[in-house]
């Protein structure tokens, strides 16, 4: 299975899982609460007005955001699966955006509407919860953006990189200049990332409308999404090779990142390895060196000068990278 099948696994799962978690967490606020809540729910309020002038039965409320969602969803599901190949890279830009955006601000606006109605008799005396919508609108704002810029990122990296003749050293013309670059993701960690996301949003959305006291679901919100972050920012892997040297930046932003300039690279090979021989899985120190495993079998190793040490990284097409790093140590010492 290459590297891009393998991407596209994982982000079907991690798409699918933000979709089933999202319409269940919007249909579940209501009743989490329903012992606490008038028989109908304010759920519409005039422009410029505080008071409600719009309800609906607690049914209905919690299942009609949930039906808007999944309606959402699956219209950008089908765009997605008509676009073309070509086309296909381009769009998951903005799906990401859309379901991102789309998922904070109707889970937002389902969490303001229970707050508003908690522990009120009547709807009448629900008020227009301004505050939390501002949050919303802005939290979708920038999880928009986000999914954006990580998808387009993704899709320029998917990229043909300069193709250079095979082999341990590249013979480099005179006055050009070649660039290497691959990028791996493992999908299982992505997964994970988005299940401790998905948990995360749910204890935030909880202490917007107010179900539980702070306290525990601060306990439940930071670890999370601590971990969400941690397990997403050790899930993919993009390595370059260049003039300039070798660079590995790691999440989805291509940040942080660990820089070598090529005069600082003795020799550079490829090596098959396995999480047994490095000690797991992610960014592993052992005493083959530091590795950064995401999946068994090719890795690029550079050995830099004065450290005594090497770092490899997991990596398709690792050969021709080490290939043009031993041709720039060559020609920088020939």
């Amino acid at each position: 299975m290459s590297d891009g099948t393998r991407t596209r696994g994982g982000a079907r799962w991690s798409a699918g899982l933000w979709t089933v978690g999202t319409a269940g967490l919007i249909a579940a606020l209501p009743w989490a609460a329903h012992g606490r809540m008038p028989d109908r729910l304010a759920t519409h309020w005039g422009s410029g007005r505080d008071t409600p002038d719009g309800s609906m039965p607690l049914w209905a409320a919690s299942l009609f955001p949930a039906l808007i969602w999944l309606a959402l969803t699956a219209i950008v599901f089908v765009a997605q699966r008509r676009a073309g190949d070509p086309a296909r890279s381009a769009t998951r830009a903005w799906t990401a955006a859309v379901l991102l955006s789309g998922g904070i601000l109707l889970g937002g606006a389902q969490a303001s509407v229970v707050r508003a109605n908690l522990d009120h008799a009547d709807w009448h005396q629900a008020r227009q919860p301004t505050a939390w919508i501002v949050v919303t609108l802005a939290g979708a704002v920038v999880a928009g953006v986000v999914g954006w810029l990580v998808n387009s990122r993704g899709a320029a990296s998917v990229a043909p990189a300069t193709q250079e003749p095979s082999g341990p050293v590249l013979e480099i013309p005179r006055g050009q200049r070649l660039v290497w670059f691959s990028r791996i993701t493992n999908p299982w960690l992505h997964l994970v990332a988005a299940v401790a996301g998905l948990v995360a949003v749910a204890a935030l959305v909880a202490l917007v409308s107010g179900l539980a006291t702070a306290g525990p679901l601060w306990a439940l919100f930071a670890p999370f999404a601590c971990t969400s972050l941690a397990v997403a920012g050790c899930a993919t892997v993009q390595a370059r090779a260049s003039e300039r040297g070798l660079e590995v930046a790691f999440g989805p932003l291509g940040w942080p990142a660990r820089r070598w300039p090529a005069e600082d690279i003795e020799s550079a090979r490829a090596e098959n390895r396995t999480p047994a021989q490095v000690g797991g899985w992610g960014y592993r120190l052992s005493g083959l060196g530091t590795t950064v495993m995401l999946r068994s079998g090719e890795c690029l190793v550079i050995r830099p000068r004065g450290t005594g040490g090497e770092f490899a990284v997991s990596i398709d097409d690792a050969e021709r990278g080490a290939a043009l790093l031993n041709a720039l140590n060559t020609t920088r010492h020939g």
